[in-house]
């Protein structure tokens, strides 16, 4: 009796430990318009690189003259180093000009999903079709 008692112990410690992980993630379709594209010139300020999104924030002069902070979400990391772009690819580029094209988040927040990226070296990552 004991190694049931064990063995259904695990299952219930496993089925509690990815219980985080499934909320944690959601529904692009869901969050993002994919119909509403924004473009966006401005100064890359922040990277975070980690699973299962990255998010960078992006410094865009507003309509008004005024600053906007802009959070765009990214795939995971692993999608842009299979495509040869890398987190120093990023984080060299903070405090530079980037543009980037972003499906806007449904609540109309200054959020997005990116569509394409442009590091000011050039190199444009394209996460379309999967964000698009």
């Amino acid at each position: 009796m004991i190694p049931r008692m064990k063995v259904l112990l695990a299952l219930v410690l496993a089925m509690l430990a990815t219980e985080g992980m499934a909320v944690a993630h959601h529904n692009m379709t869901a969050m993002f318009d994919f119909n509403d594209r924004v473009s966006l010139t401005g100064t890359l300020t922040k990277v975070d690189w980690r699973n299962p999104h990255t998010y960078m924030t992006v410094e865009v002069k507003g309509a008004n003259g005024g600053m906007e902070t802009w959070l765009i979400e990214g795939p995971a990391p692993s999608f842009f180093r299979i495509r040869d772009f890398g987190k120093a690819d990023f984080e060299g580029s903070i405090g530079k000009t980037v543009k980037v094209e972003l499906s806007r988040a449904r609540d109309k927040s200054r959020s997005g999903l990116i569509r394409t990226f442009a590091l000011p070296s050039g190199k444009v990552i394209s996460a379309c079709p999967q964000n698009c």
